[in-house]
């Protein structure tokens, strides 16, 4: 098994203090904060003076004897009451590089365990435009599929579509005013109906908003609604035919977004595929007694003594027999421990959404719904703001669009690898498969490379620049390297075994090492931010090695073979991690 260059370093220190009769923990090792002093530090002699009533200095003197006699460390010294500063041999780095460099994962796959995870994000609705409010949940969604793919495991994605419920009766009923001579409102036809849809998507966002509205000021249309809903749910064949047309034409206007956006879904299933499994589910909780009445509806109490707030209970059904949202999520987490036994269970979801999801996940606690070794998280998120600081809107005060986002990504894109003379480079086709992916990157890092539950401005002319913390400087420095590599080619010129002849190659090496911290980190606190962190880290020791080192034009044949190799391996890893971001990098720009 290949481990990371911190866990072995960890692990060899952790001994030392073990025959000292210490701790092994006190032997951990961070990267140094500061390289005048060594690549990196190890703070243990510190804590474990105070367990051991000594002198921090005498036991960090003693561990650094120790480890002067392993041979790996090329300087050993002392800073301050304890710290012990390391940096390590050429070839012991050179040998980790080159172990790490041989596996397509970086070992990273070695190290991990496969767990199999489904992730729950994207959250489209029937008859709705997806809007500014779905790009999170699915650009940190996406990330966070690809990341735990990378790592090796059995991931399925569920996009768990908003395809039930009142919404729907709302939608029902206002076809039926606008076009009542459809067959689908006879209860007694039973079908067959139409196989084209009556109505399209563009027809649907302005039956839904219409419909809204009249439920608001008539009540007996709401009444109706909700009548509809439960007929629905019933079974009744004319509104389950047309709720499937509803459904198809929503799933195909859904899916030109996530394609633009590179999201990828593995189920395509929604709050309806709950329905059959809803009975059987309310008559288990209330046989065990798990479930009671409670004003007419049936609940699930789920306060516990120690809560510091108040938890109202999950309601499982209305008096008037309807199922909420908690109900069907609740089924649904049932439903994926029947079909997948699932190791965790991951929804990418809105903070705001976060007293829902507690009380899901308790009742799920409750009704022993998932083994009780698998894990639900919600991972929350931010706003994205307009520069006014607030939640972000249209000029009129709508909400945006999702795709009016990425074509105007697109275009600013466009407009920035034209001001930057690629226009006569290329022919017309790659230039707008280059600015399409330039756009995306610029929306997909600006967004992961926050923590996910911060705020951010959504500032396109800032995103899209070809320099600091953006999505296209990560990827500049990928398309540098590719054209290196060419010309290499064209020269004949090839890589080969690495030897370091000056620090910045050090330095890459070091910056190479930590892709294992960085990726098993992101996973346990589901931050892709933390890969972003990464990645912007190499492209910047990267560019400093480019700047100290020649690589093409090197004269010493060895050393030009070993450089060509390191901008191989980095080319490798700032790819891997972009596509963990859901960015990818084009040929040429």
């Amino acid at each position: 098994m290949t481990a990371s260059l911190l866990t072995q370093l960890s692990a060899r220190v952790g001994q030392v203090f073990e025959t000292c009769d210490l701790d092994p923990k006190f032997g951990k090792v961070v990267l140094s904060q500061r390289r005048e002093l060594g690549q990196f530090q190890c703070n243990g002699a510190l804590a474990a003076a105070k367990s051991a009533k000594k002198n921090p200095r005498d036991i960090a003197q003693t561990v650094l004897e120790a480890l002067e006699k392993t041979g790996i460390f090329a300087e050993l010294s002392l800073a301050g009451p304890g710290f012990i500063n390391m940096k390590l041999t050429d070839e012991f780095l050179k040998s980790h590089l080159n172990t790490i460099a041989a596996d397509d994962s970086f070992g990273i796959r070695e190290e991990h365990n496969s767990e199999k995870v489904i992730l729950d994000y994207g959250g489209p609705n029937v008859a709705k435009a997806m809007h500014v409010g779905h790009l999170r949940a699915t650009i940190i969604g996406e990330s966070l599929r690809r990341l735990h793919v990378f790592m090796g495991d059995d991931v399925i994605s569920d996009v768990h579509f908003g395809d039930w419920g009142l919404p729907m009766g709302l939608l029902i009923k206002e076809i039926e005013l606008q076009k009542p001579d459809l067959p689908y409102f006879d209860a007694d036809n039973e079908g067959p109906f139409p196989a084209e849809s009556p109505v399209t998507v563009d027809e649907l966002q302005e039956l839904y908003p219409a419909a809204s509205s009249r439920s608001k000021e008539n009540p007996e249309f709401l009444e109706a609604a909700r009548e509809a809903t439960f007929e629905l749910q019933k079974g009744r064949a004319g509104y389950r035919a047309l709720w499937k047309h509803m459904l198809d034409v929503s799933i195909a206007e859904t899916k030109i977004d996530f394609d633009l956006l590179g999201a990828h879904f593995t189920e395509w299933k929604g709050e309806a595929d709950t329905n059959d499994h809803i009975p059987s589910m309310l008559e288990r909780f209330a046989s065990n007694n798990l479930s009671e009445e409670s004003d007419g509806a049936i609940v699930v109490r789920i306060a516990r003594e120690d809560d510091k707030k108040e938890m109202p209970p999950l309601i499982l059904q209305k008096s008037d027999g309807a199922v909420m949202y908690g109900t069907t999520d609740l089924a649904t987490i049932e439903m994926r421990q029947l079909e997948h036994d699932p190791d965790s269970i991951l929804y990418v979801v809105d903070a705001r959404q976060g007293l829902h999801f507690e009380q899901v996940f308790r009742a799920a606690r409750v009704g022993d719904s998932l083994d009780a070794d698998a894990t639900l998280e919600h991972v929350g998120f931010g706003t994205v703001n307009g520069k006014d600081g607030k939640p972000l809107k249209t000029r009129d005060g709508g909400v945006v669009r999702l795709r009016s986002m990425i074509e105007d990504a697109i275009g600013e894109a466009r407009k920035v690898v034209e001001e930057a003379g690629l226009k006569d480079k290329f022919s017309s086709e790659e230039l707008e498969d280059i600015a399409t992916k330039v756009g995306i990157a610029a929306i997909k890092y600006a967004d992961l490379s926050n923590q996910r539950m911060s705020n951010y401005v959504f500032d396109l002319e800032r995103f899209t620049k070809f320099e600091g913390k953006t999505g296209p400087y990560q990827m500049y420095a990928a398309v540098r390297i590719k054209s290196m590599l060419r010309k290499a080619t064209d020269q004949g010129i090839a890589s080969g075994d690495i030897v370091v002849t000056h620090e910045a190659e050090r330095n890459l090496m070091l910056a190479l090492s930590q892709l294992s911290e960085a990726v098993f980190a992101a996973a346990d606190k589901s931050a892709p931010n933390i890969l972003c962190d990464h990645v912007y880290a190499l492209t910047q020791e990267f560019n400093s090695f480019y700047h100290d080192c020649q690589v093409l034009g090197e004269s010493d044949e060895a050393i030009r073979a070993s450089r060509l190799k390191l901008c191989e391996i980095t080319l490798r890893q700032i790819e891997a991690v972009l596509d963990m971001l859901g960015i990818a990098v084009p040929e040429r720009m």
